[in-house]
């Protein structure tokens, strides 16, 4: 995948678990687990925003390019 999720060291260090941050964000467990496995196909901004919010980090703590172009198969 062209953008690699670092969610999980983000969380770690600000020593909260997954459950915490989606208590605080108001999204389900499974859809967080989508978004840290870097299977989610799109994320809100708002989420983005309560993410960064309550991590106290920026966009680029949690979502980076790795340099490639990622395809979609065209179904």
């Amino acid at each position: 995948m062209a953008i690699k999720v670092y969610l999980e060291e983000v969380l770690k260090r600000n020593n909260m678990t997954s459950k915490e941050l989606c208590s605080k964000i108001g999204i389900t467990e499974a859809n967080l687990s989508i978004l840290r496995s870097e299977k989610a196909k799109g994320v809100r901004f708002s989420t983005i925003n309560k993410i960064c919010y309550y991590l106290d980090c920026n966009v680029g703590d949690i979502l980076k390019f790795d340099g490639n172009l990622e395809v979609e198969d065209e179904e």
